[in-house]
């Protein structure tokens, strides 16, 4: 344990100031600490020049040995402990809590004197003081904090393949994060984003989160979504709290609607990366069910080629697929047997065959343009008069080479083959209705190419690596599908 200097408080005591470090050009960390609004007054108030005749101040002096790297924690939300403003916060080093200003009349001001601790990090720009004395301190020592860059347990980990901490309630949103950030262009956009205080606060603090979570040299191997989240809990009205299980359909599609806005985003194609990245065209046909005398008790309801049909081009984020109800009774042999489909079989609903009443009408669906990347949504919940009832059944699927020419109209489309980037699944206790307070939410995720390509299951903090014939075996609720590249010709 470090030893902390200590010193009299009062004015006549209080060490003289040291000269400033002349190296103030500091290397600007490529990830930012940032997830608050940037301040145009940096420092609070200026402090009187030392003569440069003084003595350069070595590290020894600059109470760095009082730096206590167990207690830091970037993750959360940067507002000062005290005034719980998030502008023009400090970090202490030697006991990680949060204060706004250092300047005389200032928290971190007074913290530095009442707690004899004396070096804060600016939360923004991540340099370094000294306090109550003011001055930066340029040190090599203090690299790894300022780049978040090394883990204190010395477990190795993946970039981007790292836990998220489960606050309260929160794993349901953390697999949508997960999900979202293995999307390749749209974990580009944030990972380059360079903010400056004049976007929406989702998107700059989800673009923070990317960085932390694919940033190669984490200060510890799992990341908290706690600043992120506050604010999702913000901007939906409470309607996504960490307090309170929710579901991760909801929450993806309210987070793709409002970081399509935030990014500018209008009703027009690809006016976003999320519009150009996950939106489709899909063609609906309805007609008015019809029952004819001659027709059977047992017969179904389908299209009149004689009677008007509607078609309709629409948009889509999500293709939601429905999936066949479980047997009502089983015998005692196969009571134990788990349903299972064909993910082939249940997309059959996009075939622009395959008809569905509902409302007194008849529905049918072929897609139209297929985006870079779908995300296919399994309508496993359903609910009646009295409870809310889960379909146990289990859906089969390819990692790769899901094939969509069946579904699509190839005139417009030249390539139909997608890979499984992400899989979402759902555990809860035995049973066939919805139990939201023992729920389990994972994802799995795709690492690596060809012969290298490994997969890893993720639930809030423990990350493992899994065989590739354990991931259909799940319920799995949310995928998305990666659109092969065209080949090459030669």
């Amino acid at each position: 344990m470090a030893t902390t200097r200590t010193h009299n408080v009062e004015e006549g005591d209080r060490p003289s100031k040291r000269a400033r470090v002349s190296n103030e050009k500091e290397t600007p960390a490529p990830i930012s600490l940032a997830g608050v609004s940037e301040s145009n007054a940096e420092e609070d108030e200026e402090f009187d020049e030392v003569p440069n005749t003084m003595e350069e101040v070595k590290a020894s002096d600059l109470y760095l040995d009082t730096i206590n790297r167990a207690v830091l924690d970037f993750d959360f939300e940067k507002v000062c402990s005290v005034s719980t403003s998030n502008i023009n916060t400090y970090g202490c080093l030697v006991c990680g809590k949060y204060f706004q200003g250092r300047g005389r009349k200032s928290y971190a001001y007074a913290h530095s004197i009442h707690d004899d601790h004396h070096v804060f990090i600016h939360l923004e720009t991540t340099k370094v003081y000294v306090l109550p004395d003011g001055y930066p301190v340029s040190d090599p020592s203090l690299e790894d904090i300022s780049f978040l860059s090394y883990d204190l347990a010395s477990k190795p980990y993946l970039p981007g393949y790292v836990g998220l901490n489960n606050i309260k309630r929160n794993d349901h949103m953390n697999v949508v994060i997960h999900a979202l950030l293995h999307v390749a262009p749209l974990r580009d956009y944030l990972l380059l984003s360079n903010f400056h205080g004049k976007e929406p606060e989702l998107l700059k603090r989800f673009a923070g989160l990317a960085k932390k979570v694919w940033n190669p040299r984490l200060f510890k191997s799992q990341v908290s979504p706690h600043e992120f989240l506050q604010e999702v809990n913000r901007a939906s009205a409470g309607k996504f709290s960490l307090e309170q299980q929710g579901d991760p359909v909801e929450f993806l599609g309210w987070l793709l609607n409002h970081l399509h806005k935030d990014m500018g985003g209008s009703k027009k194609k690809n006016s976003s990366i999320i519009f150009s990245t996950f939106q489709g065209e899909l063609r609906v046909e309805t007609q008015q069910v019809l029952v004819r005398p001659d027709s059977g008790e047992n017969e179904k309801p389908r299209f009149d080629i004689a009677r008007d049909i509607k078609s309709v081009i629409s948009p889509f984020l999500f293709l939601a697929v429905d999936l066949p109800p479980p047997p009502l009774f089983q015998d005692s042999v196969e009571k134990n047997i788990v349903p299972q489909v064909s993910i082939q079989s249940v997309l059959s609903k996009y075939d622009g065959r395959t008809t569905q009443e509902s409302s007194g009408q008849l529905r049918r669906y072929k897609c139209q343009r297929l985006p870079p990347y779908i995300i296919s949504h399994f309508k496993r919940f359903t609910k009646n008069i009295f409870v809310e009832e889960k379909n146990p059944t289990i859906v089969t699927f390819p990692l790769r080479g899901l094939d969509f020419k069946d579904y699509v109209d190839l005139t417009s489309q030249s390539s139909s083959l997608y890979d499984l980037v992400a899989n979402v699944t759902h555990e809860s206790v035995a049973g066939t209705t919805r139990d939201k307070e023992n729920t389990i939410w994972k994802v799995h995720l795709r690492a690596g190419e060809g012969e290298h390509e490994k997969w890893y299951t993720i639930q809030d903090l423990i990350v493992e690596e899994t065989r590739k014939e354990m991931i259909f075996l799940g319920e799995s609720i949310l995928q998305i599908w990666e659109k092969r590249p065209e080949p090459t010709s030669s």
